[in-house]
């Protein structure tokens, strides 16, 4: 059996002193004869760098100061502070004899490095290249350590060191990131300047098990009549947004961070793999409608490495999760996590991982599960917080039965389908009433919401299909056409315009009247300035009605009655009007 050997580098030769107490250190560490070799190194001026196989001892001036600066980054302080800090590190620090363990690089390219000598490396932890270049092991097997790279590989080449950290990756957090605009590693991209934290979250974290979680049982309002008063979501849902490309999946989602306003809740936006121009533009639209104020911007843009696009929504939860558990509700939005799996089957397939269907990985339903099952309604022993998740999925020609939207509609509790042909028809939202479903149905639904709207879904089922029936017939009869005015009234209430959410009180009194049929008889395209004057009309005259509503969440058979009665009686005065202007 060959001898150990442990190889000893500096510029000058140790004396017999120090030749002692290296072989003296050696023996108490590893319990066996380890036999010294020195290696001239005259860059190194000053101090010992000690290898002993994977294991690193550097004693050097570098090394020195690297062991202060993670020091410096264990006892952090708040930006501004430095002082204490730099007192209490000094205070505190002591030089570590734990030895470093190291790697060398066997290859590297297209973002992925393959290393060999990390045996004790684990899943996600991240390794620091000698560029200082980070990146995160992604693929363990016997023989090498795969590694993504967070960073340029231009200039990382075979034989390079790489050393463990021991950390897992994860992101600052802290209320600081409430407005702005960070990439996946929680570093700001929107030029204003650095932000302060007040933690680190490891990306990956177990969810939260059955006996920590509450009901879904406190609406989320999107502000988006057709979806809030037929699919509700709760907060601590999981409602899927699907639909093919250019159908207003984003909309929806902007829309309901917009419907946030004032609601206690904080939102992040995970942009993955999207146009940098695109993310701009909604980062503009959101400061617009001064929706950025309570919102955070998790971007990796087209142009980031496959890596990034693959962190990107574990560090927006992650993000979530650090409020949550302050007892604060969180509405997290990730788009598009089809681009997603497409990173993440690029880097297994890199990573000579096994392809299967469709060429992704075998563990890609995996990857979406423990993402999606961390969005939560904690219980009040933990302070109550919640996330609400609506990923987004874009389909192929409506297709909904293809693998990566099958797999995430079996992990969510509902989806919202949006159809290109209504889109192009101009219905907006175009919600697909049929493939639309939310699982937790009316318990994340207000009384008010509830009572006026319970028959929409089953009116708009029936138009649908009378309408099929009734395109080829020539001639209809009253009722049938009465039936189809009235379906198309309801088709023609549920468009909506951009940046433009309900209050809740409007969805109330739209619904009421809507379904009491007050909308025959008006012309379609005048439906949308019809419901402005119910709306503004009943708030000015019933303002303590309103107020009610909003306080109880409630509506009366007398409140309904009021508002039925009040949309009839603006009808005779529109349709009276109407009458004089044409006469």
């Amino acid at each position: 059996m060959d001898k150990k050997q442990a190889f000893l580098y500096s510029s000058l030769k140790p004396d017999a002193r120090q030749e002692e107490g290296f072989a003296a250190f050696l023996e108490q560490t590893y319990h066996e004869p380890v036999e010294l070799v020195w290696v001239s190194e005259p860059e190194l001026s000053r101090g010992f760098r000690l290898e002993v196989g994977n294991d690193l001892y550097d004693w050097s001036p570098e090394g020195l100061l690297q062991q202060f600066k993670e020091a410096l980054r264990k006892n952090r302080y708040p930006a501004g502070n430095i002082i204490p800090l730099l007192k209490r590190s000094l205070e505190e620090f002591e030089l570590s004899a734990l030895p470093e363990e190291t790697g060398t690089v066997e290859m590297v390219g297209d973002g992925i490095a393959r290393i060999s000598g990390l045996g004790g490396a684990a899943y996600g932890e991240i390794l620091v290249f000698d560029n200082g270049v980070r990146g995160m092991v992604l693929n363990l097997t016997e023989e090498q350590v795969g590694c993504v790279l967070f960073d340029t590989d231009n200039e990382i080449s075979a034989g390079d060191r790489v050393r463990r950290t021991g950390k897992s990756a994860g992101v600052p957090v802290g209320p600081g990131f409430l407005g702005r605009v960070v990439n996946p590693l929680g570093m700001p991209i929107d030029g204003r300047g650095e932000i302060p934290s007040e933690g680190y979250r490891p990306i990956e974290s177990k969810a939260p098990g059955i006996i920590d979680r509450s009901p879904v049982n406190t609406p989320l309002e999107t502000g988006i009549l057709s979806i809030d008063a037929m699919f509700p979501i709760g907060r601590g849902q999981r409602e899927l947004i699907i639909g093919d490309r250019q159908t207003g999946k984003t909309t929806i989602a902007t829309d309901t961070i917009i419907n946030q306003r004032g609601k206690n809740c904080i939102c992040i936006y995970v942009a993955i793999g999207q146009k940098a121009s695109s993310v701009a533009q909604l980062v503009e639209n959101l400061r617009r409608q001064k929706a950025m104020d309570y919102t955070i911007v998790v971007a990796a843009t087209a142009s980031d490495a496959d890596p990034l696009l693959y962190i990107a929504p574990y560090a927006g939860c992650a993000m979530a999760e650090y409020f949550m558990y302050q007892g604060k509700d969180v509405l997290i939005i990730y788009d598009d996590l089809s681009k997603h799996a497409v990173a993440y089957r690029t880097l297994s397939l890199l990573l000579d991982r096994p392809p299967g269907r469709e060429a992704y990985p075998g563990d890609v339903f995996y990857l979406h599960s423990r993402l999606l099952e961390r969005s939560a309604r904690l219980s009040p022993e933990l302070g109550g917080g919640s996330i609400t998740a609506l990923p987004i999925v874009e389909t192929q020609a409506g297709d909904v039965s293809a693998y990566i939207p099958t797999n995430i509609i079996s992990i969510t509790d509902g989806q919202i389908f949006l159809e290109s042909s209504l889109f192009f028809a101009g219905q907006r939202p175009a919600v697909n009433v049929g493939l639309s479903v939310s699982r937790v149905g009316g318990d994340a639904q207000t009384k008010a919401v509830k009572k006026a709207g319970g028959t929409l879904r089953l009116d708009l089922a029936q138009y649908r299909e009378m309408e099929v029936f009734t395109q080829f017939a020539s001639d209809l009869d009253d009722e049938t056409r009465r039936q189809l005015a009235y379906g198309q009234g309801l088709m023609r209430m549920l468009r909506q315009n951009l940046n433009h959410p309900y209050a809740h009180v409007d969805k109330v009194i739209i619904l009421s009247a809507a379904l009491a049929h007050t909308l025959e008889g008006i012309e379609p395209e005048e439906i949308p300035r019809f419901l402005t004057r119910i709306t503004g009309d009943f708030r000015q005259l019933h303002p303590d009605i309103c107020s009610r509503i909003d306080e109880t969440g409630d509506l009366t058979a007398e409140d309904k009655e009021q508002i039925i009665a009040q949309a009839f009686a603006a009808k005779e005065e529109w349709l009276t009007q109407k009458q004089s202007q044409t006469e």
